[in-house]
């Protein structure tokens, strides 16, 4: 588990949100995306929406599987740079 902290203005909107579950499909490890207790699948676009998270909130990475480590790493890369956007 990793954690990352959402940075670009916006939050986690639908182009963003669309970039980590795009992301996320390219591993074979189970990707969960926490927000505090809740949950959501880190490769369901809608999923990943419902999370809400705006500028500043913490997002703990679960990945679990055979690339899970990389996976990982690479989510939180993504979020740490803003999704590109700022």
């Amino acid at each position: 588990m990793v954690t990352a902290k959402v940075g670009n203005r916006l939050g986690l909107h639908a182009r963003p949100a669309m970039a980590l579950v795009d992301l996320a499909g390219a591993y074979t490890a189970a990707v969960t995306i926490r927000k505090g207790t809740h949950e959501v699948d880190g490769k369901s676009i809608m999923q990943v929406m419902m999370l809400a998270a705006t500028q500043g909130t913490e997002l703990e990475i679960i990945c679990e599987g055979v690339d899970a480590e990389a996976a990982a790493k690479a989510i939180k890369q993504l979020v740490d740079s803003g999704f590109d956007e700022d």
